[in-house]
This record gives structure tokens, C-alpha cells and sequence, in this order.
């Protein structure tokens, strides 16, 4: 197979693979590693690159042609709160968006939400 037939392959089911269900994540700093070294572990096997040759990420993309796993689920994450924004009031995922816990979190390190990942006006 050449190149482009398994960029194709990688991106219909490594990378739809990758980013299922990613748009209600809250991406912490271990799983964007975890994420991205799945990535470029496939591209450097198209590629026939090993970590012995020493390439950056940055170089195996760029011939690859590929953008970096975590900024395009940023970016669908984005476009997700762009599309539950535009939602009437009354559906369920605007409603879960807006929705204010009352009472107090627990003591320690507060968990990371999907919500403190954006800025955005209530």
C-alpha cells in the first residue's frame, strides 16, 4: 500500500477511533501524552521512522501531513460548546451546560470539568 491509501485508513479509523466521544472530555495532561504518542506511534509506523532515527514529531507530521491529535479535539471541543450555545433553553445538554451544584466540593484538589477548559459567558 502506498502512503496516501494508509493515511486514509488512519484517518477513518485510528483517528475516528481516537476522538470518539471526545467532545465531553476533560483532557488532563496524561491522556493528551497518551493521545499523542498513540498518534505518532502509528505515523512513524506508516512512515517506516523509528525512535532510533531520532525524528521530532513535529518533522513526522509535517511529512505526514498530519495535525496533532489534541488540538483537533480541541478544536471539536470548541465547536461542540459553539453548537450546544446555539441550542434552544430547553434542550437537556444547554440546560447541563448551565447547570450551578449547590452546597460545597470536596476538600483537596478540585477535579478538572469540561467547562474550565473554555471561557465563556453563562
Amino acid at each position: 500500500m502506498n502512503k496516501e491509501t494508509k493515511l486514509r485508513i488512519h484517518n477513518i479509523t485510528a483517528k475516528a477511533a481516537l476522538k470518539f466521544g471526545s467532545e465531553a472530555w476533560a483532557l488532563k495532561k496524561r491522556q493528551e501524552q497518551r493521545l499523542e504518542a498513540a498518534q505518532m506511534k502509528f505515523l512513524r509506523h506508516l512512515l517506516g521512522i523509528t525512535k532510533l532515527d531520532k525524528e521530532k514529531n513535529q518533522c513526522i507530521r509535517g511529512k505526514s501531513g498530519v495535525q496533532n491529535i489534541v488540538k483537533e479535539i480541541k478544536q471539536y471541543q470548541k465547536k461542540w460548546l459553539q453548537h450546544v450555545q446555539r441550542m434552544d433553553r430547553k434542550r437537556l445538554p444547554r440546560q447541563a451546560l448551565k447547570y450551578r451544584p449547590e452546597g460545597r466540593r470536596n476538600i483537596g484538589r478540585p477535579k478538572k470539568r469540561w467547562r474550565d477548559q473554555f471561557h465563556f459567558e453563562d
